[in-house]
């Protein structure tokens, strides 16, 4: 289990392995994204991007669930105060197969929950290519250890 110590800034870590599919990609985009160049093959192959693409959202949802399987689920999270920034930097295909690098910018203690810290980190997605699909800067919120003694150092 993983608690808000266990989060020094400027510490790593890498994870996912997550291959795209165009039936994914298809599925999500007509659910929630029902734009041309996300759902339709014919009319994507004559739009910009030349073929289908994932939704940027579906990007982010496909970045969130190789989180909760490289860290989040194995720790004392309590969610998210949100994210400060979301960028998608180039398109991501079917075939692709993701993965992600994070890194702990900065933490602090919550002001009026002293069992509670937050935790910010920098999330790039990458495809096999080690092209940069999107990166994010978010916070997590995460359980203090009760097993061990607090003191100045937790800041």
């Amino acid at each position: 289990m993983k608690y808000w110590e266990d989060f020094p800034v400027g510490w790593t870590l890498e994870f996912g392995n997550y291959e795209v599919t165009e039936e994914e990609v298809i599925e999500y985009a007509t659910a929630f994204d029902p734009q041309p160049f996300h759902i339709d093959k014919e009319a994507a192959k004559e739009h910009y991007f030349g073929g289908i693409i994932a939704s940027g959202w579906h990007t982010g949802a496909m970045c969130m669930r190789m989180m909760v399987d490289g860290y989040i689920h194995d720790s004392a999270s309590m969610g998210s105060p949100g994210v400060d920034q979301l960028r998608w930097k180039k398109p991501v295909r079917p075939g692709e197969i993701l993965h992600v690098k994070a890194e702990v910018l900065d933490r602090s203690l919550s002001k009026s929950r002293p069992e509670l810290g937050f935790v910010k980190l920098s999330h790039t997605v990458f495809n096999q290519d080690d092209e940069v699909k999107l990166t994010m800067i978010s916070s997590g919120m995460f359980f203090r250890d009760p097993a061990r003694k607090r003191g100045e150092a937790d800041q």
